[in-house]
């Protein structure tokens, strides 16, 4: 018998769609896996309610797209090192994820997909605002956009993972380790190329990117900035509310995301899994 098609609802004009009638804690066919990358790659970021997810049935769900990420500077789960708790308690102040990023940027290799599950929620706010880099490369200049295509950036860790850095600061439920000595610095294209749609986007974030290559920091100092602000444009934007049992599934490679931090004084529980890039194989 066929399966069931997903019912997808777009929820803005620049990226994001919802799905539902699909229970991810389930094993999935392969062809509603398929449909399910199908609307991840075309909306970039894709949600889904209602779910029930232990923490191995989120890591099954995020191995059908490819290996899955440690992360170098937050401890995961003791049992399964590949699922962050992202937790803000109550009494703290500063929360996870709280600025304009790309999840793992800084990395040689960078994570392709970050998937998070809501376990608790306040009563208001902690919303993720999502952007997308895609649209935010199609509103560029033509002449600017010749410029970026022939650049590179330098990412690294050191700056948001260093003793001052905002994802290094002290969280009571969350082992986070400062980026010490020489963390590494990696250089991307400044615009990439989808290899799934052969869309561009551009490939720079506030967090991670510190410099053009080539370039000082003072020199690519204007034009990253201008390209922070752009890129964060409110119509390249979509912005999820939370409930518990919520699923959102990112593409890291065309989308930046935001964590919001308005809801002082109560506690905030999700869980991530970041799905690496498939092994490079090397011809015998």
């Amino acid at each position: 018998m066929a399966p069931k098609s997903l019912r997808i609802r777009r929820t803005a004009g620049a990226l994001g769609a919802e799905i539902t009638s699909v229970n991810l804690a389930e094993p999935l066919s392969d062809e509603t896996l398929a449909e399910i990358r199908r609307a991840f790659v075309e909306h970039q970021v894709i949600f889904f309610r209602d779910q029930a997810l232990t923490p191995e049935q989120q890591l099954a769900f995020g191995r059908r797209f490819g290996p899955l990420n440690i992360h170098p500077y937050v401890k995961g789960m003791a049992e399964h090192p590949e699922v962050m708790e992202i937790i803000k308690e109550p009494h703290d102040k500063v929360n996870f994820g709280g600025g304009w990023h790309s999840d793992m940027s800084f990395l040689e290799r960078p994570a392709i997909a970050s998937i998070l599950y809501a376990v608790e929620l306040p009563e208001w706010g902690g919303d993720t605002l999502f952007a997308s880099q895609a649209a935010a490369y199609d509103a560029l200049s033509p002449g600017l956009k010749a410029t970026l295509d022939g650049l590179r950036a330098v990412h690294t860790a050191s700056r948001e993972y260093s003793a001052s850095g905002h994802s290094a600061q002290k969280r009571s439920s969350m082992a986070v380790s400062e980026a010490e000595g020489a963390v590494g610095e990696y250089v991307h294209p400044v615009v990439l190329v989808h290899p799934e749609t052969g869309r561009k986007a551009l490939y720079v974030n506030p967090a991670f990117t510190m410099r053009f290559e080539g370039w000082s920091r003072k020199d690519s100092k204007p034009l990253l900035d201008y390209l922070f602000e752009h890129s964060r444009y409110e119509a390249f934007t979509t912005r999820f509310a939370w409930q518990p049992g919520s699923v959102a599934m990112w593409d890291n490679r065309s989308v930046w995301h935001f964590a919001l931090n308005d809801y002082p004084g109560q506690r905030r529980h999700m869980r991530r899994v970041t799905i690496d890039p498939a092994p490079v194989t090397v011809p015998a």
